[in-house]
């Protein structure tokens, strides 16, 4: 199928029916392998002990966190640019999934860095950031909510969204920018991953399991946008038609 036929909204359906039982199934294998290497295998970290464990669920939400805001800011570019008529159904079915990811990675991330820092929260570079990023979500979600008019909630989301874009790259360079207590780069960085293997791992399958999840419920989120756009669309045409009209 021609990626030009998946502005078709019948078609996308169609090919999302198709390819969901698959993604789920590899999915959940892929994340229950890393998780259970991560939770069961990986040994303990020699400063950090078993609270180390925590990362192979923190690490994978806060990607997704920015995963899910990228792939918002290109979906506003298709709304914008190319008037695509998908675009609008992704970012909004990619926001709540994203604003959950985000407080996945808040919530462990509060939960490791009380041991570690020897405090729950601290208003740093990255944690402040993030916490942006949740609102962000949680304010875009209310914005398509507000609006009756899914153009024209779509246009104006989108506008916002690029904007809200800015935040991204503040999350990922907050630690090089500013003095912060959150580590560096370890996984991705100049001169190798500083994990020892044992934990790295399991740490990228469980990323790439995590991912999959990500990628099945923004599928599903976007069938449901589809279909609940269609019975609106009735509902207008069916509230339109004069009393009595057959």
């Amino acid at each position: 199928m021609p990626l030009v036929d998946l502005a078709n909204p019948t078609r996308f359906i169609a090919l999302a029916d198709r390819v969901l039982p698959i993604l789920w199934v590899v999915a959940v294998l892929v994340l229950g392998v890393g998780l259970y290497l991560g939770l069961f295998v990986a040994p303990p970290d020699y400063q950090q002990g078993e609270t180390v464990r925590i990362m192979f669920i923190h690490v994978p939400a806060a990607w997704l966190s920015m995963f899910g805001y990228g792939l918002m800011a290109a979906s506003a570019l298709g709304t914008l640019v190319w008037r695509h008529p998908l675009a609008d159904v992704a970012a909004r079915a990619i926001a709540p999934i994203g604003a959950a990811f985000t407080l996945i990675a808040l919530v462990t991330g509060s939960l490791w860095g009380k041991p570690m820092w020897g405090t729950w929260w601290e208003w740093d570079a990255r944690l402040t950031s993030v916490l942006v990023l949740f609102l962000m979500y949680l304010g875009l979600i209310a914005l398509w909510n507000a609006i009756d008019d899914p153009n024209k909630a779509g246009r104006v989301a989108a506008v916002l969204i690029l904007v809200g874009s800015v935040n991204i790259p503040i999350i990922k360079f907050s630690v090089d920018w500013w003095n912060t207590l959150h580590q560096g780069a370890s996984v991705f960085r100049m001169g190798g991953s500083t994990i020892d293997a044992s934990m790295l791992y399991p740490l990228l399958i469980s990323a790439v399991g995590a991912t999959l999840v990500f990628l099945a419920l923004v599928l599903m989120a976007m069938k449901n946008e589809i279909l609940r756009r269609r019975i609106r669309a009735l509902r207008l045409v069916a509230a339109s038609q004069p009393v009595g009209a057959a």
